[in-house]
Order: C-alpha cells, then sequence, then structure tokens
C-alpha cells in the first residue's frame, strides 16, 4: 500500500524523451469505483497562478509504467499538446 504523500516526493519522468514533468500534486480518484484515474502535475509555470488549473499535466493512471522508490515514469508520446488541462 503506498500513501499519497508518497507519491507527492517522487519526481515523474516521460521515458519517451527523458524530461522531468515535476512532482504529483493532485489525484483524479473515481470515489464510487474506488480507482485513481490520473496522477495531475502543475505546469512548469505556475508561479504566479498558484490556485489556476490551466496547463496542468493530467497523466492517464495506465500511461504510468513504475512507480520506484524516487521516480515514477510514465509514457507520454505527446504529453507537450494533448494531456494537459
Amino acid at each position: 500500500m503506498m500513501k499519497t504523500s508518497e507519491l507527492r516526493q517522487r519526481e515523474v519522468i516521460n521515458i519517451i524523451d527523458g524530461k522531468r514533468l515535476g512532482f504529483v500534486t493532485d489525484l483524479d480518484i473515481d470515489l464510487e469505483k474506488g480507482i485513481i484515474k490520473s496522477i495531475i502535475i502543475p505546469a512548469n509555470n505556475k508561479i504566479f497562478s498558484i490556485f489556476s488549473k490551466a496547463g496542468d499535466y493530467v497523466i492517464p493512471w495506465e500511461q504510468i509504467k513504475t512507480i520506484g522508490s524516487d521516480v515514477i515514469l510514465v509514457e507520454l508520446p505527446n504529453y507537450m499538446n494533448s494531456n494537459r488541462v
């Protein structure tokens, strides 16, 4: 079992291009089914818009390949265009 706080301590890296996307800040959870639908990572330009959701990376749970002790590896071929809110 893993706690949400443990997910937030892991950096998310796209295995397609090796880019560091950031750290998990939120989860999209289906309460009826009791499953995590996606992880959410804030966009890099969130310094002045702390409460804004625009531009966040929304990574579907199915795209997560491995959750390691210090990183989360995801496979996102087109993350810049299709996975932002």
